[in-house]
């Protein structure tokens, strides 16, 4: 009962540090793992140990498919050197570089910890950098380049983290085990995720209830990364790729009443989560700073603070290399002078290096105890050491993202605004072009009264006029309006499926089209499946 009190209360207190970071212009988790820390010094409170295998599919499946299915396709081709280039060779070199320095600076420390160690603090969770920068409106292929990374970088920093793992828990690495995973990470996990979003939709094509749609979304995520873990897929691609066709597919199989109850919902657990593993973390914490009292502090402090300064310096290290070097080669391949691009997009790439959600859930997921008795060889410094670099890299990076930005000067480029106008455009004229074609006696005085609110709608995707409010609706206006809502839908699925718009804006008109379709009639319950 005291474990079940202290996590309400700190949820309770989740919630107003959250506020309390929206008002100060800081990432939310910043706060949260200064309260974490601040657990971890409280005498008194209750050790917690969590099942290895449940950390990684509690905390990351869940948090992984809500990143994924916004993700743009489109806009992750268009910047596919920089993301690759971040989410694969950066987390190499950083594995690399964090790994010589704590088998240096730590006597007795073997290699394959000291990977795990790289594997764990490698990734980089840009969620904590999006909350900030989505409300400064940077240029938009910032945000693309952040959050492409962030869906791939997991799975990079996870393979090796796995390998590493099972490495010093069996005492052997072989070459032949290690191609065939590969390959099924590159390729298998890839179509896994297909064919099991395809399953899904599938499966629960005849389920109208929100309560019981939203759970079956929960258990449908964790059942897809049981199953990757459980026949040897990277769970990480499988997850993305199973959230990407997800957003591909569902939208048209969806009502909007589903659809804005899900993303409540969604949004709500994948806050409850980040709470949740910094609760937990702070509670293993007591632990290991309790046993590390009593052989001194020195060893884990100076191996923590190397570890942060590498992780923040590798990442300012390899953003600005490749940033020199592909401008010097676009430069020499372009005939003619090409005109000096600022830099300033590259600075905030390589500042945006918070540690988050993933690197706690695998430090959580190591297996407890020592080498001796069958744990992994030195947790508690690797723990330790991880928490510290999402407590450092959280507050000092977090803090100062929001100053830097504002100090470069950077500023939204208007691309997702042109493509939301564009599509906002196009589908008032497929819903003008409904009413334009209704004959019926008694509906056309509702289709009068209609066509003006899609005139206005249309004149606001072409001028960014204000959109005029339309009175009640009722009757033969109610069926109008979906009809309209149905086609508005198609001409915004087919404007995403020529590429001519992006995920954003996508997502941004998905929500006014949702809106429309909900007022409709309150007293009748509009459903997009009886017309599809």
């Amino acid at each position: 009962m005291l474990l079940f009190e202290l996590v309400i209360a700190l949820l309770l207190i989740g919630a107003v540090l959250a506020l309390w970071a929206d008002r100060i212009g800081v990432p939310y988790p910043a706060l949260l793992a200064l309260a974490g820390a601040a657990l971890a010094l409280i005498p008194g409170t209750p050790r917690v140990a969590l099942d290895p295998e449940l950390a990684l599919a509690l905390f990351v499946a869940p948090v992984l498919l809500d990143a994924a299915y916004d993700a743009s396709p489109r806009d992750l081709r268009e910047n596919l050197l920089p993301v690759s280039s971040l989410a694969v060779v950066a987390v190499l070199v950083t594995v690399a570089a964090v790994a010589v320095v704590a088998h240096r600076l730590v006597p007795g420390m073997g290699w394959t910890a000291a990977v795990t160690l790289g594997a764990i603090v490698a990734p980089p969770d840009a969620s904590a950098a999006t909350a900030v920068l989505r409300k400064l409106q940077p240029p938009h292929r910032l945000l693309v380049v952040l959050e492409g990374e962030s869906l791939f970088n997991d799975a990079t920093a996870l393979l090796i983290y796995r390998i590493a793992v099972a490495t010093a828990l069996t005492g052997s690495l072989s070459g032949w085990h290690v191609l065939p995973m590969l390959a099924l990470t590159s390729v298998g996990s890839v179509l896994a995720g297909i064919v099991l979003a395809r399953a899904y939709l599938l499966l629960t094509a005849r389920v109208w209830d929100i309560p019981i749609s939203i759970l079956l979304q929960f258990i449908g995520t964790f059942a897809v990364w049981v199953i990757a873990d459980r026949v040897g897929l990277s769970a990480i691609l499988t997850m993305v790729s199973y959230a990407m066709t997800l957003a591909r597919l569902a939208p048209g199989r969806m009502g909007a009443r589903r659809r804005i109850s899900s993303y409540a919902v969604w949004e709500v657990v994948v806050f409850v989560l980040n709470v949740l593993a910094f609760v937990l973390i702070g509670l293993q914490l007591r632990g290991i700073l309790t046993r590390a009292a009593s052989v001194g502090w020195t060893r884990d402090v100076i191996c923590a603070a190397a570890v942060c300064g590498t992780v923040i310096l590798v990442r300012v290290a390899w953003v600005m290399s490749h940033t020199t070097v592909a401008r010097w080669w676009s430069h020499r391949a372009t005939a003619a002078p090409s005109p000096h691009r600022p830099i300033g997009g590259s600075i905030v790439v390589a500042w945006c290096g918070m540690r988050g959600i993933v690197t706690l859930a695998a430090a959580l997921a190591l297996p407890g105890g020592g080498s001796a008795d069958g744990g992994f060889p030195d947790r508690d410094l690797i723990v330790f050491c991880a928490f510290s670099v999402v407590l450092c890299t959280l507050v000092i990076q977090g803090s100062t993202l929001r100053p830097l930005i504002q100090w470069l000067g950077l500023k939204d480029d208007g691309a997702v605004q042109r493509e939301l106008m564009l599509a906002r455009a196009a589908t008032a004229r497929a819903a003008l072009r409904v009413l334009q074609d209704e004959a019926d006696e008694a509906s056309r005085p509702f289709a009068s009264v209609l066509r003006r609110e899609y005139e206005a709608r249309l004149h606001s995707g072409e001028r960014g006029v204000p959109i005029e409010a339309l009175g009640e609706s009722a009757g033969a206006l109610v069926e109008l309006q979906r009809r309209a809502v149905f086609a508005q839908r198609q001409a915004l699925g087919d404007l995403r499926a020529r590429n001519i718009i992006g995920d954003d804006a996508f997502h941004a008109l998905e929500e006014e089209i949702d809106l429309l379709e909900l007022t409709a009639d309150v007293r009748i319950r509009p459903s997009m499946e009886d017309l599809g």
